[in-house]
């Protein structure tokens, strides 16, 4: 593990992600945006400008988020930075993904898209899809590459192999240097990685799984044998549990997503989260730190996973959630067994067959 030790970020630990040469800063910056939200391409450059402050050179990103519009802010913020002068590109590792186009999901609660009848061929990780979805996404983001290209899902109708020649394609036009996947199950980064090794292919280096104190099954358990056998990465999000780990719910904090209508048919045990949750507050207030802040430190204390997608809506939550590195150290073994005695771990089998929810959804 390295650590920048200029004034500004002290204390951000990088890390290699995955089996390759990219060191990444320990915590990063998510973009995720819904359609309701107004940021502005000035906004993102504040957001960015305080995170790089503190250490952070990764910023992820999506086709889908705010249909294109989190790429084009991010864009603009990025060249406004070197324009400025706060960062040059060769500081920066940027992240996109491809799955779901940009004209929004086919129905649910994260926006007013289309109910159905997306252009098939708009979606997915065909060897199509993956091109041009790439494409558009550097025309957005006006850069000519990205550093990681990740899968946002896994598809149910693309054969694997036609998903790793499409991303090497990516690879050796320059658009990305490396490939990942997000939400992948172990069996499908497996397929994905001997694929890749019998074609002499680039394999993916790194997933993208939600990783939190209250979903723990992917990371602890489903991936283990993975981190050894490809040295795989990981880049974890929603480490506050879409807020529940915050202690704000149980305390009728106002304005929270989950309160929505919407957000409650995408979590509907969203009373349950609250009420585990809170079985945290105990060792929090011994330890005198913020629950969300023990929510974070707990992610990074992990040593399988190579960075936490931290988000924020506003600047001053960005800059609370950024002292979660000086929890890090509170975080001993008998801290952490105490949070496994609050809230015990029970290795399962995956519950959501993704293929079969993605062939529901889609078709």
């Amino acid at each position: 593990m390295v650590t920048r030790t200029d004034k500004q970020t002290a204390r951000m630990p990088y890390r290699l992600l995955g089996n390759s040469g990219l060191m990444v800063s320990k915590l990063a910056l998510g973009s995720w945006m819904d359609y309701s939200d107004k940021y502005t391409a000035d906004d993102w450059y504040k957001m960015m400008t305080l995170a790089f402050e503190h250490g952070i050179n990764f910023f992820d990103n999506a086709e889908i988020y705010g249909r294109g519009l989190a790429e084009r802010n991010m864009g603009e913020a990025i060249k406004k930075g070197i324009a400025d002068g706060t960062w040059s590109r060769e500081d920066l590792v940027i992240t996109t993904k491809v799955f779901y186009g940009s004209k929004g999901f086919p129905e649910g609660p994260f926006g007013k898209g289309p109910e159905k009848g997306l252009p098939p061929n708009e979606q997915g990780l065909s060897r199509k899809h993956i091109v041009e979805g790439t494409k558009a996404s550097l025309k957005r983001l006006g850069f000519d590459y990205v550093d990681v290209l990740f899968c946002h899902r896994a598809d149910a109708f693309t054969p694997i192999e036609e998903t790793v020649r499409a991303m090497n394609f990516v690879i050796d036009q320059g658009w990305a240097f490396y490939w990942g996947t997000s939400s992948w199950s172990a069996a499908q980064i497996i397929e994905a990685c001997e694929i890749a090794d019998r074609l002499g292919l680039a394999r993916p280096i790194v997933e993208q799984p939600e990783y939190n104190i209250l979903e723990r099954n992917k990371v602890d358990f489903e991936y283990v044998d993975l981190y050894k056998k490809y040295k795989l990465g990981l880049t974890t999000w929603s480490p506050l549990a879409f807020g529940s780990l915050t202690g704000k719910y149980s305390l009728g904090g106002n304005g929270a997503r989950l309160n929505t209508k919407e957000w409650s048919s995408v979590i509907p045990d969203i009373a349950e989260r609250v009420a585990k949750a809170e079985k945290l507050r105990p060792i929090a207030e011994e330890l005198e730190v913020p629950m969300g802040l023990l929510a974070i430190a707990w992610c990074a204390s992990n040593d399988n996973v190579t960075t936490v997608l931290l988000g924020a809506k506003t600047l001053a939550q960005l800059e609370q959630n950024l002292k979660a590195l000086e929890i890090l150290p509170k975080l001993t073994p008998e801290v952490k067994a105490k949070i496994d005695a609050a809230l015990p771990f029970i290795p399962h089998a995956a519950e959501k067959d993704w293929p079969a929810y993605m062939r529901q959804r889609h078709l």
